[in-house]
């Protein structure tokens, strides 16, 4: 375990550098954070009365989304790890003492937590000072305030858990886009990336709560905001947990078996 902490550390430390780039991250999500309040801000002139969420834990939702998108957005892939399975270079990974699952799982929370600390404080610091409407609030309860740090710790766990099996399936296809687009676009609408759940119709929501993609981002930020009930919140963590050991299982079951024969090189 201490080598995988060190893993973690050294690379946790790496993406602290990149500090003009995540300045940079700032401005842009800044920006899509204004552009979607306005956004739903005109929806909810037109036609308040069907808005299933109040627009202060509309807005606390769209800030926690920006702030922490480089949390629990599936899009955000390691590059280098693809880079490893389709070049080969994965048999460098191979001969390490080391389970690749464990290295791959440490390295994608170390870059994520990284790039979300550099970015997440200054983003939600700037948005509480804003005023009415597009201001970002604090938890309204005591309860929502406790309940959000270890649902968003689950929420990264599920999501990292999932990213897993993106890269593992490549080691069964000759080119990563094809998986790489039907899982990272599956998880995006589903997990309330696009558009938040509560949006969502009725009769799909509930079959979505059941799947690991409500489990993302969803659960926290709709705790912080107040818009999930405490009885309802921990029912949610409770399938958090539930999703995070069946992940991990199936990510590690499927690692195992695709490590068995892999090409390299056409070897």
């Amino acid at each position: 375990m201490n080598v995988y902490f060190s893993f973690f550390k050294i690379r946790f430390i790496q993406g602290l550098q990149y500090r003009a780039a995540a300045y940079a991250g700032i401005a842009t999500q800044f920006a899509f954070a204004f552009m979607y309040i306005m956004l739903y801000l005109t929806f909810y002139q037109s036609n308040p009365a069907k808005a299933p969420m109040e627009f202060s834990q509309l807005s606390s939702y769209i800030w926690l989304q920006q702030a922490f998108l480089a949390l629990f957005m599936t899009w955000f892939l390691d590059n280098d790890i693809f880079s490893l399975i389709t070049s080969g270079n994965v048999a460098y990974e191979l001969c390490r003492p080391m389970d690749i699952y464990n290295t791959w799982f440490m390295k994608s929370c170390s870059t994520r937590l990284s790039k979300t600390i550099l970015r997440c404080f200054p983003m939600l610091t700037i948005a509480w000072l804003l005023p009415e409407p597009y201001k970002f609030r604090l938890p309204s309860t005591g309860s929502a305030a406790l309940l959000f740090v270890p649902a968003m710790f689950l929420s990264f766990i599920v999501v990292i858990a999932y990213c897993m099996l993106v890269y593992i399936f490549t080691f069964y296809t000759i080119s990563p886009m094809g998986v790489r687009m039907t899982m990272v676009m599956t998880a995006d609408f589903l997990s309330g990336g696009l558009v938040p759940l509560p949006f969502l119709p009725e009769w799909l929501t509930k079959y979505i709560y059941l799947l690991p993609f409500a489990s993302m981002q969803n659960v926290p930020f709709r705790i912080y905001s107040g818009q999930l009930p405490v009885s309802e919140a921990l029912i949610a963590m409770g399938l958090q947990m539930f999703w995070v050991v069946v992940l991990v299982f199936i990510g590690k079951s499927v690692m195992a078996r695709a490590l068995i024969r892999v090409t390299v090189q056409g070897g």
